[in-house]
């Protein structure tokens, strides 16, 4: 197994990648995105359903609304889950990334990287990067599908695609 890990500066950018992934047989269990949450409860809609997908980093902070739309575009909402990590604050993790990170609450998302296999240094970059309000995609997939999960992530201009083996 791979673990293949770009950051997106939107939600958009990181939504239309999820969607060209699944189109390309990549499954809801092999893709996670993470993203800083904010202000849970205030702003737009919310619920499931909602195929509206013209969000905006405004609105990612509403994870109620993203999560829904996330669900409702990428069939990822059976696994988002909304945690508080010390340090970091509210995060929406979608995919099977809000698992690891759940049990990995007290070594954040550095922790839960870890466990999939990113080196303990990259894991606290890209700590930072969702501090500082990126969106971070991450693909488990076998070898074989590793690089065409980088290249997808690189075409919707993910930066900072790296695969880490396992």
């Amino acid at each position: 197994m791979a673990t293949v890990v770009g950051v997106f500066d939107a939600y958009d950018q990181a939504e239309r990648c999820v969607r060209e992934m699944r189109a390309r047989g990549f499954t809801d269990n092999e893709i996670s995105i993470l993203a800083k949450g904010g202000h849970q409860g205030e702003g737009g809609g919310g619920g499931e359903g909602g195929g509206d997908m013209d969000l905006t980093a405004d609105n990612i902070a509403d994870g109620t609304a993203w999560g829904g739309a996330i669900g409702a575009a990428g069939g990822l909402l059976a696994g988002a889950g909304a945690l508080a990590i010390p340090g970091i604050g509210p995060l929406l993790a979608v995919g099977p990334l809000a698992a690891t990170l759940s049990g990995a609450v007290a070594g954040g998302v550095t922790g839960g990287l870890i466990d999939l296999g990113v080196p303990e240094d990259r894991g606290r970059d890209y700590e930072e990067e969702v501090k500082q309000g990126s969106v971070l995609a991450v693909v488990e997939a076998d070898q074989s599908r590793a690089e065409e999960a980088a290249s997808l992530l690189r075409r919707h201009d993910a930066r900072e695609v790296e695969v880490h083996g396992r």
